[in-house]
């Protein structure tokens, strides 16, 4: 009997400084967030022609909404898709990068586009993997890689099996994701 009492104590203790310990550790990281600000990302700029350090861009859904048209924020935010052929860069070939529309994160260079066919502006490599999310999307009862832009999170488009050499991969993204900013060959 007095094994119990002392066991029962014991596990009462534990419970109590489990939870204290918890309690402070949710309590230092909401903290660090706070002091900190945005995560520091290292990312490839075409501009510079290196990596650097930059800030992942953190909006509320009413902030996104004020910066994007409705196109752009049901694609980018809401994981959405533009019609097949019907977006700006399917069939656009000039020369330079092409950008997140949300964020200004350069994504793709016009080296590395062709035409798939399929509809949507598609590349064969991004222009750096750090600048890419790539997640598992189980949507429309299949599933396939997602591609979204490391500094903000918006939706690109999605990347397949079945591209081109060298690569063999062909990412497929929507027009209204990406900005364009021409650049001398």
């Amino acid at each position: 009997m007095k094994y119990s009492t002392l066991f029962q104590k014991f596990l009462l203790t534990c419970l109590i400084l489990c939870g204290m310990f918890l309690s402070c550790s949710s309590d230092r990281q909401t903290g660090d967030t706070q002091k900190t600000g945005p995560m520091p990302i290292n990312v490839y700029s075409a501009e510079k022609g290196d990596y650097i350090m930059s800030e992942a861009v953190i909006k509320a859904d009413e902030e996104w909404k004020k910066l994007l048209t409705s196109e752009q924020y049901h694609i980018m935010r809401e994981k959405g898709t533009e019609r097949a052929f019907s977006g700006k860069y399917d069939h656009f070939y000039e020369h330079g990068i092409y950008s997140c529309a949300a964020c200004g994160l350069n994504l793709y260079k016009s080296e590395d586009k062709f035409d798939s066919g399929t509809g949507w502006p598609s590349f064969t490599t991004p222009i750096a993997p750090e600048n890419i999310i790539k997640r598992p999307d189980k949507s429309l009862f299949t599933t396939r890689t997602e591609i979204l832009c490391r500094r903000c999170g918006s939706h690109l488009g999605h990347v397949f099996n079945d591209g081109p050499k060298p690569t063999g991969l062909r990412y497929c993204m929507n027009s209204v994701a990406l900005q364009f900013a021409a650049t001398g060959k």
